[in-house]
């Protein structure tokens, strides 16, 4: 589902010195594994997650994804693989702060045209617990709640492969879990590869595979 070949990023600063966040990364992930990327702060892992999903552009090696060589792709084209194939969860929930809960799971299932978007919505807002919360909007609702929407909003479109960025980050431990055990459930039910970004070792140890990161260089595969 996921190839990394020789990977490296490379940022030029504002002094015109060369930073060098990822250094020669490669691994590969099945389809319907679940993976973490591990590290402390600065080690690389949101980068890597950043080229992974074609959000970004490496400055040497490969990246495939669901086959689609996303280094080979213009902008536009790694925009529609993304739209095709993956689904994000994100540390801040990124919601639409004028969209209701129901709203904002809809967003990706309108954008490909699907007419069952509102009864397929509403199904995945139950399935996370917040069928009496569809019409409250992200100022409304709790963090755990609006993780949990995004939670709902991130499979909506049958993704191949799912990016999760510190789901649990912004989260109490209580809270956490819950989000945890909710995303590993939505997961294993809909055969989701899920690639997962995290400081926290004990959520990463539920994963199939860890890969570790120090400096932006594998450490542990």
């Amino acid at each position: 589902m996921l190839k990394v070949e020789n990977l490296s990023k490379t940022f030029t600063g504002n002094d015109g010195h060369d930073l060098t966040v990822l250094h020669h990364v490669s691994f590969e992930i099945g389809a319907g594994e679940t993976f973490s990327i591990v590290g402390p702060s600065g080690s690389g892992k949101t980068t890597l997650l950043g080229l992974c999903a074609g959000l970004d552009q490496a400055s040497t090696g490969s990246v495939s994804l669901n086959g689609i060589r996303l280094d080979q792709l213009t902008e536009d084209e790694r925009a529609g693989v993304r739209n095709e194939h993956v689904g994000f969860i994100f540390q801040n929930f990124q919601l639409l702060p004028t969209l209701t809960a129901l709203e904002n799971v809809m967003v990706p299932l309108e954008l490909q045209g699907d007419p069952s978007a509102y009864q397929q919505a509403v199904e995945l807002l139950d399935k996370v617990g917040l069928g009496d919360r569809k019409d409250h909007y992200p100022s409304q609702l709790s963090g755990g709640e609006q993780q949990r929407v995004a939670l709902a909003r991130a499979f909506a479109n049958r993704p191949k492969i799912l990016f999760a960025d510190e789901p649990t980050g912004n989260l109490d431990e209580d809270t956490g879990q819950m989000v945890e055990d909710l995303l590993f459930q939505l997961n294993a039910a809909a055969n989701t590869t899920l690639v997962l970004v995290t400081h926290d070792l004990d959520l990463a140890a539920k994963t199939q595979k860890v890969l570790r990161l120090k400096g932006g260089r594998v450490v542990e595969n």
